[in-house]
């Protein structure tokens, strides 16, 4: 072991300095590329924003924790893609914040679950997951039956989203209160699932 080597690994604070270091590289290699590179920021084929109800039902998406169990990010692995379907690309995100990829899976992907199961059986999952999957250990969202979508929050958020550069039209916008009027909270993370990967699968 040369001396250098052991200075290295006897003083913790040059150790120290010498991590930040190799990680502030690494990241910067992986992320520069995304930052700088078109295909990070242009939408893939066939993705919009999302319109207000399943944009309301990913906010509950995320405020329930969901994404803890279930990323949205498919590996360009042959066991994934014959599982899930086609991998996931960063232009299928551009209008996700936060983006859902994760790489925590205690339950299975979500990225192409749309159109893979009925309303009814999303409904019954979600108030009971133990009900269709009798191996679940998944919690129950029963109280997303009782609680209403707020369409002017909605509004506010496609409102701040369109200044942050998503391609909603004031038309969209004024009509939000109206798109999910009446509706659960049940409703709209059902129909924010129902949209998930359709675009890509083919579903």
């Amino acid at each position: 072991m040369s001396s250098s080597h052991k200075i290295l690994e006897k003083n913790i604070s040059l150790m120290a300095i010498f991590i930040v270091l190799v990680i502030s590289i690494g990241g910067a290699v992986e992320i520069l590329p995304l930052i700088f590179g078109g295909h990070a920021r242009t939408p893939a084929e066939g993705i919009k924003p999302y319109p207000a109800l399943q944009l309301a039902g990913r906010d509950i998406f995320v405020r329930e924790g969901c994404y803890n169990c279930h990323s949205q990010m498919i590996r360009p692995f042959r066991s994934e893609t014959e599982r899930y379907g086609p991998y996931s690309v960063a232009g299928e995100s551009v209008y996700d914040r936060p983006f859902q990829w994760g790489s925590k899976r205690t339950g299975p992907d979500l990225a192409r679950v749309g159109g893979r199961y009925s309303d009814d059986w999303h409904r019954i999952h979600l108030i009971n997951p133990r009900d269709v999957v009798p191996e679940s250990n998944m919690p129950g969202y029963p109280w997303l039956l009782e609680a209403s979508v707020d369409g002017e929050l909605v509004q506010k958020k496609m409102r701040a989203l369109q200044t942050l550069g998503d391609p909603y039209s004031d038309e969209e916008i004024a009509a939000a209160p109206a798109a999910v009027d009446g509706r659960t909270e049940m409703q709209a993370l059902i129909a924010y699932l129902q949209g998930l990967g359709r675009a890509r699968s083919g579903r």
